[in-house]
């Protein structure tokens, strides 16, 4: 899978284009004309007036040349002009060996054209600009241009440009540039100008110049500033291993904090793929002075991984692997431009194989996550491992009556750390669930789908009376049975062929019943409760009732094509009843059921309402609200809309509301309240855009993060810019209120650049 194209993949095509020929035997049957000639000596000719030399496709022109036979040596003068295909180099002066082809271009300058390889743009990896698949022109030139061998050049005091205009924008200049085809290239002193002023030097440089779809070398660096880690310059270097294979290595320079390396490696085989990113950061001690005060940064080394796979296996198995890991959560949430990485309080690692056979399933998983309340407390859960087994259902005995199982073995972690105190309570479960279903599907109208399960759960662990742990095991049984009856339904059909909207429109109303009964658990205060299976509340009798109202629209979407049904309004509204209280507080269905609320009889009521009219517009939004003190408990509205791929827009609002009588809502302090917007606005072409985006806490009028992104890209070259100003209240240990930070990164038609590893300028089009 294609990565970007080096500054190698152009540089070979630059210089190859500027070669005075192929490394290869010269034809026996060369060509002479001239308007005069004139024999100087046995093997010597002098020719002058329109002087041309052909040999095959390759044509050398010029104002006069010597031409010494015996020596098979060409020497022209003025307004020398060499071509070979589409490519030509013209000279004030040429050296020419005839059958060797090896020689000297002095004063020269070139044309040569070339199709680039496809490449792929990657957020957050590397950037390459638009390539469409036309013909490039490559600018060249040099004081001299040298052929030394074969497939080896020499280049002194020149360069080259991809962008062939009157006056270039920008090119790459170097006191002398080696080059070996399908080898290496070196630059000596080298010069990258933009528009004539001096934009980076480098003493040497070295990559290899190859004629594959991507090319091992260095790429452009990203200029930033922070006002944590003070100036910034981020440098890659891009491997391309083989075919399916690459790799970056990455170097981050910080003035105010030390310096930071990363890595990512890629591959992309028949029957797998994956991605492995790793970076270090190595802060030394760094002061920072505020209006509050002077604080001192101590020294600290952290590391990120981040990655996963795919592999298929024989035998109908699969294999996944993903890891997202950080060493220090305070330097993952000052680190990260991200604003969904940066918050993020979890770190985690774990892998999975399955396979399936003739309606058997075979699961293993290993998983481990680690959840941070601070800097020096977290909860640690997973399994390790977990293996599940489980039959698909099928009918029994040729009826109705479906039957499955699932059987599940796993070693829970469950542990929780405040400082030096550790809590352990680590466990293995056996599970094994038998499950019969009948569905009732007689009447399209009014469908029921019965179930009965029986439970047998074994832990290994258990709890006394006081609720400590104890190395005791314990084994809990009982059964669920349930029915989920939907209807009747109420249907009606509007016809609108003239509505300019849609041909037909069918409202559906559909009202819905679920009745679960789950018998009563004699031992369920001894479970430790580690996963929602452990947390079941027995003795209880659920109904949850509702209603469902769908509006249908057929329209056609593409013009020409038959008209399709398709949903783009629908509201739902539910509620639960629980014979036994203490069910309402492990609910997964409500989403405030874990907000600490007192237990009830009743859940809030909740409402979902999602609005699609088109492709372009997607709305949600859902409510719960209490019934008891009649008020709601959380509300959040979600828009998105785009325009082609031209605009990219979404909105999100969300708040928690206060409740004065009711726990876990009587707080203002911890009732929030947030809204946040992004927008991604560019041409069609790609050639001018901006990226703009904010989170925003309504409870304290605090701009959480604003980051605002900006490109432009010319004919052959462009810049993007990122600002983003990262409020850090809440984040225990950093110095200072808030972080600003920008970056700048060129883009010049074939040189390869990036992003850094912490995100910045990521989803910019260059």
């Amino acid at each position: 899978m294609p990565k970007a194209l080096s500054i190698a993949t152009y540089g070979c095509a630059v210089l190859l284009a500027a070669a005075p020929a192929v490394a290869q035997q010269a034809p026996t049957n060369s060509k002479y004309f001239a308007d005069n000639q004139e024999r100087i000596a046995e093997n010597h000719y002098r020719y002058t007036g329109h002087f041309e030399l052909q040999q095959g496709e390759t044509t050398l022109y010029a104002d006069e040349a010597e031409v010494f036979r015996d020596e098979d040596r060409a020497i022209a003068t003025g307004n020398v002009v060499f071509k070979q295909g589409t490519n030509q180099i013209a000279a004030d002066r040429a050296d020419f060996n005839i059958k060797t082809r090896l020689g000297t271009f002095y004063n020269a300058t070139g044309m040569a054209s070339f199709q680039p390889a496809r490449q792929q743009t990657r957020a957050g990896g590397v950037a390459p600009p638009p390539m469409t698949g036309q013909n490039t022109d490559v600018y060249f030139f040099g004081e001299t241009i040298e052929k030394i061998g074969p497939k080896k050049y020499k280049i002194t005091k020149g360069g080259f440009t991809t962008c062939v205009q009157p006056t270039p924008r920008w090119n790459l200049n170097a006191e002398t540039v080696m080059l070996s085809v399908d080898s290496y290239t070196l630059l000596r002193q080298a010069v990258l100008n933009v528009k004539g002023v001096p934009m980076l030097y480098l003493p040497f440089l070295y990559y290899p110049t190859k004629k594959d779809q991507r090319a091992t070398g260095f790429l452009l660096p990203t200029y930033g500033s922070s006002t944590l880690r003070g100036q910034q310059l981020h440098n890659g270097f891009f491997w391309a291993i083989n075919r399916s294979q690459d790799a970056t290595i990455m170097h981050e320079f910080y003035s105010r904090i030390g310096q930071g390396v990363s890595g990512e490696y890629r591959y992309n085989y028949a029957n797998s793929n994956g991605e492995l990113s790793t970076h270090m950061l190595d802060q030394h001690e760094a002061t920072y002075t505020t209006d509050t005060g002077t604080t001192t940064q101590p020294a600290e080394r952290s590391y990120d991984v981040r990655g996963g796979l795919n592999q298929t296996l024989p035998g109908n198995m699969h294999a996944r692997a993903s890891v997202n890991y950080f060493s220090s959560i305070r330097t993952n949430q000052t680190f990260n431009t991200n604003v969904f990485d940066a918050s993020r309080n979890n770190r985690r690692y774990g892998g999975n194989i399955v396979g399936a056979w003739y309606g058997y399933t075979l699961n293993g998983t290993f998983e481990r996550s680690e959840y941070f309340y601070n800097t020096t407390s977290s909860g640690l859960t997973g399994g390790a491992p977990r293996v599940a087994f489980s039959k698909s259902e099928r009918p029994l005995f040729g009826s109705p009556i479906y039957f499955s199982v699932g059987t599940e073995y796993v070693y829970l972690l469950s542990e929780t750390k405040s400082g030096s105190v550790i809590d352990n309570k680590d466990l293995t479960r056996l599970d094994f669930t038998p499950q019969i279903r009948f569905p009732f599907k007689k009447w399209q109208w009014f469908t029921v789908n019965s179930s009965f399960n029986w439970r047998d759960t074994y832990y290994t662990r258990s709890l006394d009376a006081n609720n400590a742990v104890l190395d005791t095991g314990v084994n809990r049984r009982f059964f669920t049975a349930q029915a989920q009856i939907l209807g009747p339904i109420f249907n009606r059909v509007f016809d609108t062929p003239n509505s300019g909207y849609a041909e037909k429109f069918k409202h559906s109303i559909e009202p819905f019943l679920t009745l679960q009964r789950t018998s009563s658990i004699d031992n369920a205060d001894r479970i430790i409760s580690i996963e929602g299976i452990d947390r079941i509340i027995g003795g209880t009798t659920q109904y949850a009732y509702g209603v469902n109202n769908r509006i249908y629209a057929k329209r056609s979407l593409i013009p020409g094509q038959p008209s399709s049904a398709r949903e783009i309004i629908s509201v739902g509204l539910t509620q639960t009843y629980y014979t036994n209280e203490q069910a309402a507080l492990y609910d997964t269905h409500y989403a405030t059921s874990f907000s600490g609320a007192p237990p009830s009889h009743f859940s809030p009521i909740q409402l979902n309402v999602r609005a699609m009219p088109s492709d372009g517009i997607n709305t949600s939004f859902s409510a719960e609200f209490d019934s008891r003190y009649h008020s709601l408990r959380t509300v959040t509205l979600t828009e998105s809309y785009s325009w082609t791929n031209r605009v990219q827009s979404s909105v999100t609002w969300s708040k928690k509301f206060l409740i004065p009588k009711l726990t876990g809502f009587d707080d203002p302090a911890r009732n929030d309240h947030y809204f946040i917007t992004s927008t991604n606005v560019h041409t069609k072409d790609n050639r001018l855009g901006t990226l703009y985006s904010f989170n925003y806490d309504v409870r304290t009028s605090t701009m959480l993060q604003q980051r605002v992104s900006g490109f432009y890209n010319a004919q052959c070259c462009g810049i993007a810019v990122e600002y983003q100003s990262y409020n850090f209240s809440g984040i225990a240990g950093v110095p200072i209120p808030a972080d600003h930070r920008f970056f700048l990164s060129f883009t010049l038609a074939g040189l390869g650049n990036f992003s850094p590893f912490n995100g910045a300028l990521s989803g910019v089009p260059r």
